[in-house]
C-alpha cells in the first residue's frame, strides 16, 4: 500500500509537470482557454496528494501544515487570475515533495535489500523425514536441513556436518567462515559448501537478522531533536503567517495608501515566500540520508536522536574483552625444558586438556592441531583440581597442567631461568609438570583486534578522549592499553564499577559513549549518553545500545562520529540558508520588487536546494 502511494505521487507529479508545459505552449500560441484548462489540470494532479494529506491532518489533528499555505496561495493566485503562476507553484511544490519521497525510498532501500535475503521457507527434518514449512512455523529445538547454496532461514547451532558460510549480510566479512558442529549460524547467511543440519535456537522474529531490520526501521521512524523542534512550532508558524497575511490585506490600503489590487498581490506573494517549506525540509532528508549511509556501512543508529548526539562526543569508554580484543585467547609462546620433543609434549597436554572445561583448553588444543598436527593422546585417568588445573595419567606417567600453585616452587624457578627477553605482560601462564618437575610453560593472550589502534587514533584525531574500562587486572589492562594506544584505563571493574566509572567520566567530559559486547556491559551502555554495541555481542547489549557496529569493525567508530558531525553541519547549513532566503524574499516583497513567478521559483528552489544538500549524506 505504501509503495503504491509513493508511485502514485511520482506519477501525479510527472502529470502535473507535463500539464504545466502544455499550458505554457498554448499560452505562447495565444489559445488562452486551452492554456487555463491545462493549468487547472496541473492544479488537480500536482496538488491532489498534498491537499488530501493536509486536509485530513487538519480534520483529524486540528493542525495547520505547510502544505495548507501552499494550497491556499495557489488557489488565491487562480482567484485573481494568475493561473500560470499558481500552476507553477503547484508543480514545483509537487517536485520538491517527490524529491522528499525519493529520499525516503532511498533510505528504505537497505531494508528492502535485507528483507529479500530472508528465506520464507525451511526444510525441517523430523524422524528421518523432510518437510518444507514456513520459517514462521519453526520452533526452538527444531532441526532443519540446509543444502549448499541455500540461505540459512533462522538462527541456530550446527548439529550435523561442516561447511563454509558467507556471513557478509550479517558481519560484513567478505571471507567465508568455516563452521562445524556446535558453531552458531545466523539467518540470512549463505551455505556455500556442505549440507548441514541446524538445531533452531531462536524463533524467526527473534533472530539477529530480524533485529537488524527492526533497528533500521526504528531509526528511520524516530525523529531527531531538530526535527521535533521544527515540527513542534510548524503549526504555530503557519497560523502566524495567516494572521500576518490577513493584517497585510487590511492595513496597507489605509496606512500606506496601497491599491487593493497591489495589496492582494503582495499578500499573495507573502503567502508564498513566508511558507517554511525549506525550513521543514532542512532536517528530515539529511537525517534519513545519514541513517541510510550508516546502515549501508554497518553502522546502525537506533534513531535521529542518537545520530545527532554522536557528533557531540567528548569521550569514548571501551570494554576490553570482545571489543578491543577478539575475545578468544590464543597461544603466544610455548617453552620447554631442554631436549624435550615439542610435538610429543603437546600431544600429551592437548589430550589431557580435551577433558577439561576451562576456556583456555580449547586454545591449547587448537594450537596443538594447527601448529604441530598432533594426534591427541588419551589419558587413563583425569582429576580436575578446582581453581588450579588438571592432573592426568598417560602411559603410566602423571602430568600436571595449570597454575603455578599446582606445581609449587618449581614453577617460579623455571620461569626465572627463561630468557629475560621473554615478554609476559598481559599474558596468562599455563604450567606443564611431570614427575621430574616443571616440563614447560604455555602462554596465552587475548589478541587485540587488528583495527583497534587505527580506530582509537581516529577518535583521538577528532578530539575525543579514549578510555578502557575492564574487569581484568592492572597488569593486563596496562598491557592492552599500551598496545592499542589508549590515553587512560580503569582496571578491575565489575558491572557496577563500570557504571560508576561512566558517571565519573560524564562529570569530566559531559557527553560520553560506552562500547561493549557482553551482558556485563549492558548497565554501562544504558548509563552512557550513547551506548555502542559490537554486532556479534549478546542480545542484551544489542537491545540496550543506541548504536550497533554490525561488522564488529572498530574502524567504523570514527566514521560514525564523522557522519554525525557531517549531518549536523548539513542541517545547520540548511536551516541558515532557508531562513536567510525566506527573510530576503519577505523583505523584497514589501519593496514591490518580487513578482509572483520569481517568488514561486525562489521559494520552491530554496526547498529543493536544502533537500539536495541533505541527499549529499547518502555518499
Amino acid at each position: 500500500m505504501e509503495k503504491l502511494k509513493r508511485q502514485q505521487e511520482i506519477i501525479l507529479t510527472v502529470a502535473c509537470a507535463v500539464s504545466l508545459i502544455i499550458g505554457w505552449v498554448f499560452r505562447f500560441a495565444g489559445i488562452e482557454v486551452l492554456s487555463i484548462i491545462f493549468f487547472i489540470l496541473a492544479y488537480l494532479t500536482g496538488g491532489f496528494v498534498k491537499t488530501k494529506e493536509s486536509v485530513l491532518a487538519l480534520i483529524k489533528e486540528r493542525e495547520f501544515s505547510v502544505d495548507i499555505l501552499m494550497m491556499v496561495a495557489a488557489i488565491a493566485a487562480a482567484f485573481i487570475g494568475y493561473w500560470e503562476e499558481g500552476a507553477m507553484l503547484i508543480a514545483i511544490f509537487a517536485i520538491s515533495g517527490a524529491l522528499e519521497t525519493y529520499t525516503f525510498n532511498k533510505s528504505h532501500k537497505e531494508i528492502s535489500a535485507l528483507m529479500e535475503l530472508q528465506p520464507e521457507e525451511a526444510l525441517r527434518v523430523s524422524k528421518g523425514k523432510e518437510e518444507r514449512i514456513s520459517v514462521k512455523d519453526l520452533e526452538i529445538n527444531d532441526v532443519i536441513l540446509i543444502k549448499p547454496g541455500d540461505r540459512v532461514p533462522a538462527d541456530g547451532k550446527i548439529s550435523t556436518g561442516a561447511t563454509n558460510l558467507d556471513e557478509a549480510a550479517i558481519t560484513g566479512e567478505s571471507v567465508p567462515v568455516e563452521k562445524g558442529i556446535g558453531d552458531d549460524v545466523f539467518a540470512g547467511t549463505v551455505n556455500l559448501r556442505g549440507s548441514i543440519e541446524v538445531t533452531i535456537t531462536k524463533k524467526s522474529d527473534e533472530t539477529l537478522f530480524q533485529k537488524i531490520i527492526q533497528m533500521v526501521q526504528s531509526a528511520q521512524n524516530a525523529q531527531s531533536p531538530s526535527q521535533l523542534f521544527i515540527e513542534k512550532y510548524e503549526g504555530i508558524y503557519v497560523k502566524g503567517v495567516f494572521l500576518i497575511v490577513l493584517l497585510m490585506l487590511l492595513i496597507p490600503p489605509f496606512v500606506f495608501s496601497w491599491t487593493w489590487s497591489a495589496t492582494i498581490y503582495r499578500a499573495l506573494v507573502l503567502l508564498v515566500v513566508a511558507s517554511p517549506c525549506a525550513l521543514v525540509a532542512s532536517v528530515t532528508p539529511a537525517t534519513l540520508s545519514a541513517i541510510s549511509n550508516g546502515a549501508r556501512n554497518g553502522i546502525l543508529f537506533k534513531g535521529g536522536v542518537q545520530l545527532e548526539k554522536m557528533g557531540a562526543l567528548k569521550a569514548v569508554a571501551f570494554d576490553k574483552t570482545g571489543t578491543l580484543t577478539i575475545g578468544k585467547p590464543v597461544v603466544t609462546d610455548f617453552v620447554l625444558r631442554d631436549h624435550e620433543d615439542e610435538a610429543a609434549v603437546l600431544a600429551i597436554v592437548a589430550g589431557i586438556e580435551s577433558h577439561s572445561t576451562h576456556p583456555l583448553a580449547d586454545a591449547i588444543i587448537a594450537y596443538a592441531r594447527s601448529e604441530y598436527q598432533v594426534e591427541l593422546k588419551a589419558p587413563k585417568t583425569i582429576e580436575n583440581v578446582v581453581g588450579f588445573g588438571v592432573i592426568g595419567v598417560i602411559d603410566g606417567k602423571t602430568y600436571k597442567i595449570g597454575k603455578a600453585e599446582l606445581l609449587g616452587d618449581d614453577a617460579a624457578a623455571f620461569l626465572a631461568g627463561i630468557d629475560s627477553s621473554f615478554d609476559l605482560s598481559g599474558k596468562t601462564l599455563v604450567y606443564i609438570g611431570d614427575e621430574a618437575g616443571v616440563l614447560g610453560v604455555i602462554t596465552l593472550k587475548d589478541t587485540v583486534r587488528p583495527e583497534a589502534r587505527a580506530a582509537i587514533n581516529g577518535l583521538q584525531e577528532q578530539g575525543i578522549a579514549t578510555i578502557m574500562i575492564t574487569g581484568d587486572n592492572e597488569e593486563t589492562a596496562k598491557s592492552i592499553a599500551g598496545e592499542v594506544g589508549l590515553t587512560d584505563y580503569i582496571a578491575s571493574c565489575l558491572p557496577d564499577g563500570k557504571v560508576a566509572a561512566i558517571k565519573e567520566l560524564q562529570a569530566k567530559y559531559d557527553v560520553v559513549a560506552m562500547i561493549g559486547d557482553g551482558i556485563n556491559d549492558a548497565p554501562a551502555l544504558a548509563t552512557a549518553n550513547i551506548g555502542i554495541a559490537m554486532g556479534e555481542g549478546t542480545d542484551v547489549a544489542l537491545e540496550t545500545a543506541d548504536v550497533v557496529l554490525m561488522k564488529n569493525n572498530l574502524s567504523r567508530l570514527p566514521q560514525a562520529v564523522d557522519l554525525s558531525r557531517r549531518m549536523n553541519r548539513v542541517v545547520k547549513q540548511n536551516i541558515i540558508f532557508a531562513v536567510a532566503v525566506i527573510s530576503l524574499l519577505i523583505g523584497s516583497n514589501f519593496f514591490f520588487v518580487l513578482p509572483i513567478p520569481l517568488a514561486v521559483i525562489a521559494h520552491e528552489g530554496n526547498t529543493i536546494l536544502v533537500i539536495l544538500n541533505g541527499l549529499r549524506l547518502l555518499k
